[in-house]
């Protein structure tokens, strides 16, 4: 009796993976179209990637876990988790910052930025002060600096806390005032009222820590004289030991050169 051939069962169809693929791709597409990077609290972000990042030595047996140390830091800074409010005003604030300082922004006397502690307004040393002095160049800056003390006025930022840090170049101040007494060339018969003001002022610095220091206690005194609530501010001085770029060149130092005005996020307070 001859047998019977087996039949091969059929395979099985695959055309729901087209549609399946389809519909990962839409909703793909749907959460990219509702994320808006310029509303992400930075600050916040690093909050969470912080909390769930452990030591490679930090590896116990059955899984992963928060240890002792980075656990305590979460509850320290538990009012800091994510707060679609918060991170959506700082993001309001920079996109004003930016319309607001646009001429600015764009001839490089202004730059605003974000980073873990709010949103930076950087102002140019170079063009809001006089050489290795802490002396404002008042008529040419008076505008940006009534821009920033309505700025710092508006009704959004009234619950908001604000520092301003000074920054230099690694130039020593004595070789700084140095390069000022060979540029401008002081004698006393000129009777040059301005230029001896900037040699004299560029003299009473010992060190880059006092002259960053004077420039934002300076940058202060102007905003509070434009009408800002000096007891929402607080001041810093950093020197030359924060650079934004390498100061191994001039344009690196220039850079360097500047004074931070932060909107600071609640975590830094």
């Amino acid at each position: 009796m001859a047998k019977k051939e087996k039949k091969e069962p059929e395979k099985p169809s695959t055309a729901w993976q087209g549609t399946y693929g389809d519909m990962i791709t839409l909703m793909l597409c749907f959460f990219v179209m509702l994320y808006n990077p310029s509303e992400v609290d930075i600050q916040e972000l690093a909050t969470i990637t912080e909390s769930l990042q452990m030591n490679q030595t930090d590896t116990p047996n059955g899984g992963m876990s928060l240890s002792s140390g980075r656990l305590s830091d979460l509850g320290n800074t538990i009012s800091a988790l994510p707060s679609l409010e918060k991170g959506k005003n700082l993001g309001t604030t920079m996109k004003k910052a930016v319309s607001l300082f646009a001429p600015e922004i764009h001839s490089n006397k202004i730059t605003v930025t974000s980073d873990e502690r709010g949103v930076v307004i950087t102002l140019a040393a170079d063009y809001f002060f006089k050489k290795g002095s802490a002396e404002l160049n008042i008529d040419e800056t008076r505008d940006a600096l009534l821009h920033l003390s309505e700025f710092f006025n508006d009704p959004e930022l009234k619950d908001r806390r604000f520092r301003i840090e000074g920054h230099t170049d690694n130039t020593p101040v004595s070789q700084e005032r140095y390069d000022v007494e060979e540029d401008e060339s002081l004698e006393p018969a000129e009777n040059n009222e301005e230029n001896y003001t900037n040699k004299r002022d560029s003299q009473k610095f010992n060190s880059n820590w006092e002259l960053s220091s004077q420039r934002a206690i300076n940058v202060l005194y102007y905003l509070a004289d434009f009408g800002v609530d000096e007891q929402k501010f607080c001041v810093a001085g950093y020197a030359d030991t924060r650079p934004k770029f390498d100061n191994n060149t001039p344009e690196g130092q220039a850079y360097n050169r500047r004074v931070d005005i932060i909107i600071l996020d609640e975590a830094h307070f």
